[in-house]
């Protein structure tokens, strides 16, 4: 198995902030009534900012974990063990950035189909119990057809959800995954980016909180790393709003029709 002894995060300028997420603990008597967010945490897999704060918490974030770092299948048994939902963080070429930034083994545009599925496949067998899958960065490959089809047979064959990270507005995989019925949904909000501070974090959580309360629920991406630490305490500084307001935080699986129809049209058969 291949492994990074450093890896630099450095993606985070492709982030833009938009709202923030909700999180609550424990869950109050009403929580199927009440609204509810999920707030994933990309980035994990590498010993940096913020990992060891958010693991030692009781926040029930979805753990975003990119494989084949020093620390990934390490940290996927750690968060299962806690009690937390999982989620492969998956690299993807982007538009721009340094390629670097992906880590070992990422999805690019020169691989052929087969190549694409296998190395999916090898993500999934280096963060065991993950349930879903994002992607890390991915402008590039998101609006491309033919690897986004080839991703997403690997995620169905494992029965996994997936949730597009917002990084590309060509992004085509809402319609692949409505295509195969995979369980999908969309980021609703960044929380943090390379120069946000614990107040930009407590902002957008409270910003989010709102949009749950008037949709229903919402999504929100954190990141560990270089702002990791500041992004924990912002999430930290909301949470007496959250319980004020009702919203319940949520595993992201919570907010998905995660039973996947593999033959649907012998769905309504005995």
């Amino acid at each position: 198995m291949i492994k990074t002894k450093r890896f630099f995060i450095g993606y985070f300028a492709f982030f833009l902030p938009l709202f923030s997420v909700p999180f609550l603990s424990p869950l109050p008597a009403n929580a199927e009534e009440s609204p509810k967010a999920a707030i994933i945490i990309d980035d994990f897999g590498g010993n940096t900012g913020g990992v060891q704060r958010f693991l030692d918490s009781d926040i029930p974030i979805t753990v975003a974990i990119m494989p084949f770092l020093e620390e990934s299948t390490e940290q996927a048994e750690r968060a299962y063990e806690l009690g937390r939902e999982i989620m492969i963080h998956l690299p993807l070429e982007p538009k721009k950035g340094k390629r670097s930034w992906l880590g070992p083994l990422p999805i690019t545009s020169d691989l052929d189909t087969e190549e694409v599925k296998s190395r999916v496949k090898k993500a999934i067998e280096d963060v065991p119990h993950a349930r879903g899958l994002n992607n890390h960065m991915g402008s590039k490959i998101v609006g491309n057809e033919r690897i986004v089809r080839a991703i997403l047979e690997v995620v169905k064959e494992h029965d996994l959800y997936i949730i597009d990270s917002g990084t590309s507005s060509d992004s085509v995989l809402p319609e692949i995954a409505e295509e195969l019925n995979i369980p999908f949904a969309a980021r609703d909000s960044f929380l943090d980016d390379t120069h946000s501070s614990r107040n930009h974090v407590y902002k957008q959580m409270i910003h989010l909180c709102d949009m749950a309360k008037n949709r229903g629920q919402a999504i929100a991406i954190g990141h560990v790393g270089v702002k990791g630490v500041d992004t924990f305490n912002g999430i930290s500084d909301a949470l007496p709003y959250f319980e004020k307001e009702e919203v319940t935080i949520v595993p992201v699986s919570h907010l998905l029709k995660t039973t996947i129809e593999k033959n649907p049209e012998t769905f309504w058969q005995d």
